[in-house]
């Protein structure tokens, strides 16, 4: 087939989006308020029924937002991928975990771009925003594209990365306000990605390359993992000597420059943190570098449920009692504060330690009333949250705070609990009695 100049005008204002997770559902939305025409796509039908009846199944996404953009028509869910045919630009929203041996797999993105190279035609826009390392969009998705459909990537399709930036259950930031990164793989493709963003970003930000934007993201979650490793490791050091690490970062934070607060806790939770600095470690073993700093991080975080769970040991010891036959109760099992994500959260690895050590272990969390089956939990899938009523809560020997959602009444909590080991210092502004709390 003879190239093509890529052309603006390829559909009528009708984008795709695949992957209507996290990332993909509010980008779907925000199109949508902009006025363009989304089709959501998923392989999932269970998501796509529910998006149809108008509900919801991510906490902070209501569902007015969705059932809004369906009466405006605005916002067309279906996981019939045959749609790809009618875009003039499809974004890619599909996973990113490590494997096994913590290499990237980039199984999802290269089947999503099988599945669209089926249908790509000329002057059509892809963009991945999948988080992943440097060389994916313009090496390994370029090449399923092109080999799939036949078309040369820049002269008869463009083809861009830009990265997700969300943060789910932040309410003190309008997503349309956050910057966006935009990375072509020739200046046209960028001009095009750009133009698309614009209709629902305030400020795009295009850059050199695929491969610049690709490594700005892992860049900006890797500086987050390793200043957390920092605060983690200094938490321990800092305890030996006797001194309150959240009474330390309070006093750093008064210097009005040259430092940024960050704070200890369990370990890294997310699709971002825990996952995203290794698909760099991944690359730069590939061009015989290494990542001295990252990987160190990621052993500090990965350690520090370790070392939550001894001090649970610790604490309950001190109340003449072993972790083994103990009622545990972990508190919180979403990664962060205030949604229903419980992605790579450190609560799963503290209650299989519990477990392993012989503790009866439950958990609650107001935002997640039953497990769902994960890949690497799936022995605590269909496990149900305890109720929030005192003769419940009473009963547990400890109770481990992982996630301080803002839903829960921590002066109840001291109240019922005879044993308190915080993890997110979220007890220091609740009244409690003498060897109550123990910080973790």
């Amino acid at each position: 087939m003879a190239a093509q100049p890529a052309s603006s005008k390829t559909g009528d204002n009708t984008i795709a989006i695949i992957g209507l997770g996290y990332v993909g559902l509010p980008l779907a939305l925000r199109f949508a308020q902009a006025d363009c025409n989304v089709v959501g796509l998923d392989i999932d039908p269970a998501k796509i029924e529910k998006l149809r009846r108008g509900q919801s199944y991510i906490k902070h996404i209501p569902a007015e937002s969705i059932s809004s953009q369906l009466r405006r028509r605005r916002f067309d869910p279906s996981n019939d991928f045959s749609r790809l045919a009618e875009v003039e630009a499809v974004i890619i929203c599909v996973p990113t975990p490590l494997g096994e041996h913590r290499e990237p797999d980039l199984s999802y993105v290269l089947n999503t771009g099988r599945t669209i190279s089926r249908y790509l035609k000329h002057g059509q826009l892809i963009v991945l925003e999948s988080t992943t390392y440097p060389g994916t969009t313009d090496t390994e998705l370029r090449e399923v594209l092109e080999t799939g459909s036949g078309l040369k990537a820049g002269s008869d399709f463009n083809l861009a990365f830009s990265p997700e930036r969300e943060d789910p259950g932040n309410t003190s930031v309008d997503p349309s306000a956050v910057p966006k990164l935009v990375g072509g793989l020739t200046h046209k493709c960028t001009e095009r990605t750009c133009a698309l963003y614009k209709r629902a970003f305030k400020t795009v930000v295009p850059v050199s390359s695929c491969r610049v934007a690709e490594a700005a993201k892992l860049l900006e979650n890797i500086f987050r993992s390793v200043n957390i490793a920092l605060v983690n490791e200094l938490k321990l050091v800092y305890e030996a000597m006797g001194i309150d690490i959240w009474e330390v970062i309070e006093a750093a934070k008064t210097k009005p420059f040259g430092f940024m607060a960050f704070y200890p806790g369990p370990g890294l939770g997310g699709h971002c943190i825990p996952i995203d600095p290794f698909y760099l470690t991944w690359k730069a073993r590939a061009v015989g570098k290494d990542t001295k700093f990252i990987e160190l991080a990621g052993q500090i975080n990965t350690a520090m449920p370790d070392y939550v769970v001894q001090k649970v040991s610790e604490a309950l010891n001190a109340h003449r009692k072993a972790l083994n036959g103990s009622k545990v109760l972990v508190l919180g099992l979403a990664y962060k504060p205030n949604v229903d994500d419980d992605r790579e959260s450190p609560a799963y690895r503290i209650m299989d330690l519990l477990k392993a050590r012989g503790a009866d272990v439950s958990y609650y969390d107001p935002h997640i009333p039953v497990i769902k089956p994960t890949r690497e939990y799936s022995h605590w899938a269909g496990t149900r949250s305890v109720a929030w009523q005192r003769k419940t809560i009473s009963q547990f020997d400890a109770v481990v705070i992982v996630t301080h959602h803002d839903a829960v009444n921590y002066a109840q909590l001291a109240q019922w609990a005879n044993c308190i080991i915080d993890t997110r210092n979220v007890m220091a502004r609740v009244r409690t009695r003498p060897g109550q709390v123990w910080k973790a």
